[in-house]
């Protein structure tokens, strides 16, 4: 029989000295790619830090001013949304601040504002422009997007699309103050439209999953008026 070369496993020494060769002939490009990483972690926490943070404050500053205008006894919305001389708008906070959490948040603001004043085609691109955010308070401000999205389809008669809006807003926060509301929409919505057994089902869900809710009374007189 002839014998076959089988190749004898390399030993760590060998494999270090290839390891070794290797950085010889390439060490200064291995070293001009970890320089690079490490400027463009340096840049990335310079830009959040230098740049991104205070922008954040800044129009964190400037929404602040919207909204005492937005919140006052005597709201003036218009003067909410286009600001002036002493104070900022939401329509100046989207236009400087929009990719910041509260240019996100003027967005919504602008949105109700235009609702107000009866710009409907503003309103609902504003209130369209608004990304749902996290946590437990923003469930209830991405539910109340979603109603005012509804309310503005209604608004519109476009009653199908507000009760896929109104159905978000549930889901988007479901409890006892906001879910039955917005099913009670739904329901009117549904009925608008000639749906009376989706509308029935709108009315019994509220009674079944919130009995103890504000809508729940009214929910039992609509359930009659719809199945008759």
């Amino acid at each position: 029989m002839t014998k076959q070369n089988v190749a004898e496993p390399e030993s760590l020494g060998e494999a270090m000295n290839k390891t070794e060769l290797f950085f010889q002939k390439n060490g200064r490009l291995v070293t001009y790619i970890f320089l690079a990483l490490l400027v463009i972690a340096a840049l990335v926490f310079g830009y959040r830090s230098l740049i991104v943070q205070p922008r954040i404050e800044k129009a964190a500053e400037m929404i602040a001013q919207a909204q005492a205008r937005f919140e006052a006894e005597n709201p003036d919305f218009e003067l909410a949304l286009q600001g002036d001389a002493n104070g900022a708008g939401f329509l100046d906070v989207i236009d400087q601040y929009g990719s910041t959490p509260s240019g996100n948040l003027a967005k919504h603001y602008a949105g109700i504002c235009y609702l107000r004043t009866g710009d409907l085609e503003n309103a609902a691109a504003y209130l369209a422009k608004f990304s749902p955010v996290k946590g437990i308070p923003g469930a209830l401000i991405n539910a109340q997007n979603y109603g005012l999205q509804g309310d503005v389809a209604v608004e519109q008669q476009d009653y199908a699309a507000a009760v896929k809006f109104y159905e978000k807003a549930v889901a988007a926060a479901d409890n006892n103050m906001t879910a039955p509301m917005y099913l009670r929409k739904a329901g009117l919505a549904e009925q608008a439209q000639g749906n009376t057994e989706k509308a029935a089902a709108c009315y019994e869900r509220i009674l079944t999953s919130y009995p103890a809710s504000m809508e729940a009374r009214e929910a039992e007189k609509l359930l009659g008026g719809a199945t008759k």
